[in-house]
């Protein structure tokens, strides 16, 4: 009786096991999951200018555009908690490098994201990936950073400097600008930014006439447009950005330069920008973007949710944030594990498709392909509200906006295998 019982519970429970394992495999593959993330959760890192002249391009914007991301992913991946945890790098490479070195060696963070800022970006995705974390630079600018200084794991997000030039200089050359003088930000962005547009420019058969360098934050632009005037030049362009651009022109509109049928550039013109302007004063401006509130229903839907929780519509690095950061999580989750090559391999094969980008991917030197937009800042009777800023004239294809592959001059793409 005793032995038939025995059988009877051992073939009970062979049945049982089999029962679970051909209905429940979801269960067992969820758990396998979950021990693949280290340290017990995915930690990102949003490290940018939350206080200086990028404040309101990027600032506490980018850390509610990263919160955004998480939640609308659904707070979990894998089973493990998704944390975030924020800084001001204050536009200092050494201070960005340190904050992101503490991050890496003792907070465990896994993917760190924003950079506004080409200088401290090129130092802290170096760093990063020499300890094999993901950055996923969305303020940040050069080019370089795709280019001379690629890593294995460093991304560039948004736009840089060569598909910021590559719309709006052809678009001034087309419109009578063949002669150019640069008032250029004194560091890595602006010197990429006026290296990039030179080459546009000179090769459309116009020709660059003098620029001037300026420091980073500067108030004070009236010697540097005079210089610019003075040069007879058709266009000045300004190779700078957030408040320096700002400044610049309106310092430029007090001078009435246009008036003597000078043309200005603002070759890095964010949404925040044009409104700290007021359209009075940028009224017609083109210039290039990677994202504008209300190009389709989708980004217009995003961004009234974020304006709800910041005041202001988002720009592109702000955007760009929520869809890096988004991104970073459906890869992780595909990967089935946080370790950076395993998740550097599922980017690489992504498409990416929210309320960014129709058509983005990510190629091997690290760059995010996408699609950019040429913009007109509208006139003061053309707009229905107090955002209602600009209007999308042309899209330039993400194939045409960044620099082709086979151009770039990333060591990692001639790498001897």
């Amino acid at each position: 009786m005793v032995r038939s019982y025995k059988m009877a519970r051992s073939i009970f429970l062979s049945l049982l096991s089999a029962i679970f394992m051909i209905f429940l495999p979801g269960v067992c593959l969820a758990e396998n999951q979950s021990a693949e993330i280290s340290n017990g959760d995915v930690k990102i890192g949003v490290l940018t200018d939350m206080s200086g002249v990028y404040k309101n391009v990027a600032g506490p914007g980018v850390k509610i555009a990263a919160e955004m991301a998480i939640e609308d992913f659904g707070g979990t991946v894998l089973g493990k908690p998704i944390k975030l945890i924020s800084a001001d790098h204050q536009n200092k490479p050494d201070v960005g490098s340190s904050i992101a070195r503490r991050w890496i060696d003792s907070d465990k963070v896994d993917m760190i994201a924003g950079l506004a800022d080409s200088a401290v970006a090129l130092a802290v995705q170096k760093l990063a990936s020499e300890k094999d974390v993901i950055t996923m630079a969305a303020g940040a600018g050069s080019s370089d950073l795709t280019e001379k200084g690629c890593t294995r794991f460093g991304i560039h997000y948004v736009f840089d400097t060569y598909s910021l030039t590559v719309g709006t200089a052809k678009a001034i050359y087309n419109g009578g600008g063949h002669s150019w003088f640069f008032i250029t930000a004194d560091y890595a962005f602006g010197h990429s930014l006026q290296d990039n547009a030179t080459k546009v420019i000179e090769k459309l058969g116009g020709k660059v006439v003098g620029s001037a360098d300026a420091p980073l934050g500067t108030t004070d632009f009236m010697s540097y447009i005079i210089q610019a005037k003075n040069s007879g030049a058709d266009v000045i362009a300004l190779a700078n950005a957030g408040g320096d651009t700002v400044n610049a022109i309106k310092q430029a509109h007090e001078l009435r330069i246009t008036d003597d049928g000078q043309k200005l550039a603002g070759l890095m013109v964010f949404l925040t920008t044009t409104k700290a302007l007021g359209l009075e004063i940028a009224q017609g401006l083109e210039y290039n973007t990677g994202f504008y509130w209300n190009r389709t229903p989708e980004s217009h839907k995003w961004s009234e949710r974020f304006f709800k929780r910041h005041g202001a519509m988002p720009t592109m690095a702000q955007a760009g944030v929520y869809s890096a950061t988004l991104t970073y999580l459906k890869a992780v989750k595909k990967a089935h594990t946080d370790e950076a090559s395993a998740v550097r391999k599922v980017l690489g094969e992504m498409k990416i498709h929210d309320m960014f980008t129709d058509n983005g991917y990510i190629r091997p030197n690290g760059r995010m392909v996408h699609d950019m937009y040429l913009v007109r800042v509208k006139s003061p009777s053309q707009s229905s509200g107090p955002w209602d800023l600009a209007e999308v004239i042309k899209t330039i294809p993400g194939d045409e906006a960044f620099i082709p592959l086979d151009k770039s001059t990333c060591p990692l793409l001639h790498k001897k295998s």
